[in-house]
């Protein structure tokens, strides 16, 4: 169990049978009453955001998160196939567990957070190297875009990219933000 006041951004609880994470928090003293902590929180499994408020005595169950790494296998119509690098275990798991997994190759291992044996959140490296399967062609003085075209990466992804970039090019993508770094 962890106090309500020990709660910090990241922190991940159980609370009314579902699991939560700690998006904000708030510590709030009112005049002659108690302390409050006034809480925002999203929903690991279906991304939902609740802002809840507790008294300062209250108590949520603390989960433990294990952090595994995992090498992505292939996609099995809306679900990824993840494999377990040290039992090779093979589990399905909701494509819309994170926006970043539309930049994910096969063979790649990244690190999944493991409630029970299940999967809450997978974490791409920072960036990833992609080859370019399409871009149009880029001409000169076509600054009207800000200098940039858009780009489909050989999983499917679009990003922008600059007007010299072309078709067979391996580039670095930001996986938090969909940008592009720099040629590989």
């Amino acid at each position: 169990m962890i106090s309500v006041t020990d709660l910090r951004s990241g922190t991940k609880v159980k609370m009314d049978g579902a699991l939560w994470q700690c998006i904000e928090y708030q510590h709030q003293k009112i005049g002659r009453g108690g302390a409050k902590v006034v809480a925002k929180f999203r929903n690991l499994e279906t991304g939902a955001i609740v802002e809840r408020s507790f008294n300062s005595g209250e108590k949520l169950e603390d989960i433990y998160i294990e952090t595994k790494d995992l090498q992505y296998l292939y996609l099995e119509g809306e679900e990824l196939v993840f494999m377990d690098m040290e039992t090779y275990e093979q589990f399905h798991v909701p494509k819309s567990i994170s926006d970043s997994t539309r930049f994910l190759k096969e063979g790649m291992v990244v690190q999944g957070a493991m409630y029970n044996g299940r999967p809450l959140e997978i974490v791409l490296p920072a960036s990833v190297e992609l080859k370019v399967v399409d871009t149009p062609p880029g001409v000169r003085g076509d600054t009207v875009s800000g200098g940039s075209k858009p780009a489909t990466l050989e999983t499917g992804a679009v990003v922008q990219v600059p007007l010299f970039v072309e078709p067979g090019e391996v580039i670095r993508v930001d996986t938090r933000t969909g940008e592009y770094l720099g040629r590989a």
